[in-house]
């Protein structure tokens, strides 16, 4: 009974943060990406201390919660596909971790960390053509959005493992006690 307890008290404190930076991401429009991904990282976080369940939980709540109090629904499907994209990659790790046999591990994870997000990024750049960009736009510029993606995905995905293994690697001995 007191991990339980322990669960929902350390998750809802991580949901409020999240909710947190969701809003101010919508406030501090400078800083909001880097609030959105900051918002995603505590996703990673949880699931890394109490498994995907949990992290799913947590993260379909943040979503709810963030269309609830967010002023800007638009960056609250941001963060939703931030999030689904940390969830399924570490998924995906858990999956290969299981798997011993599997070749080179480490380049399959990076194939499908990419695969994962081209699932999600292509279509929603094609999709929302309109929305996303004020008039018609070149196939080279289209093809210039898809690469620049790419070169996204890279430093948002070096930042996640930053914040995992050295800031949370840090604080995680103070707040987990």
């Amino acid at each position: 009974m007191h991990v339980k307890a322990k669960t929902m008290a350390f998750g809802g404190l991580l949901l409020a943060l999240t909710v947190v930076c969701m809003a101010l991401g919508s406030i501090i429009e400078t800083s909001t990406l880097f609030l959105l991904a900051a918002a995603s990282f505590f996703v990673g976080i949880v699931i890394r201390e109490f498994g995907l369940r949990v992290g799913a939980a947590f993260y379909i709540a943040a979503v709810f919660l963030g269309f609830i109090t967010a002023p800007n629904k638009f960056y609250v499907l941001t963060f939703a596909a931030m999030g689904f994209y940390i969830w399924a990659v570490e998924a995906v790790f858990r999956w290969l971790e299981k798997r011993p046999g599997t070749g080179n591990r480490k380049t399959a994870f990076w194939v499908l960390k990419y695969v994962i997000f081209n699932i999600m990024y292509i279509p929603i750049v094609f999709i929302f053509r309109d929305m996303l960009f004020s008039r018609s736009i070149s196939g080279a510029v289209m093809i210039g959005v898809l690469l620049g993606g790419q070169i996204g995905l890279f430093i948002y995905d070096q930042a996640y493992e930053y914040v995992q293994a050295h800031i949370w690697g840090k604080i995680r001995g103070r707040v987990m006690l």
